[in-house]
């Protein structure tokens, strides 16, 4: 095995979570393709040229699914996009309307600051030390 190339996360909306995705955290949009059911393959990923995991947005089925929408993780954070320019992404990703759940602070391991999707999924915008 070579990498994990998709993880999926549960949306109410396949537009809205481009939306977020492209224009608040900055992602390219990689694929939007109908299925016959109805469905649609959407593939957003980190603009680095196709080396990072992608997202795969998938619409929530039923009532067990749409419970999980921004509850993916049960709380904890279990996102985290780097960065190598943690307070140009921070100020652009603020001025888009994320938020940010408390003050960017610096840890051994890097800067980092907690922030949550238009869900309320948690996600840690880090920019790795060294």
């Amino acid at each position: 095995m070579r990498r994990v190339a998709l993880v999926a996360l549960v949306v109410d909306d396949y537009d809205e979570a481009i939306r977020f995705s492209t224009e608040a955290l900055g992602f390219r949009l990689a694929e939007d393709t109908p299925r016959p059911d109805g469905s649609r393959w959407v593939v957003v990923e980190p603009d680095a040229g196709g080396t990072g995991t992608g997202l795969l947005p998938a619409r929530a089925k039923g009532d067990g699914r749409r419970a999980r929408v921004g509850d993916q993780t049960g709380g904890r954070v279990g996102f985290f996009p780097h960065t190598d320019d943690f307070a140009s992404d921070h100020a652009r990703m603020t001025a888009a309307g994320v938020t940010f759940l408390e003050s960017p602070r610096h840890e051994p391991y890097g800067s980092v600051a907690v922030f949550q999707d238009l869900y309320g999924n948690r996600w840690d915008l880090l920019q790795p030390a060294g």
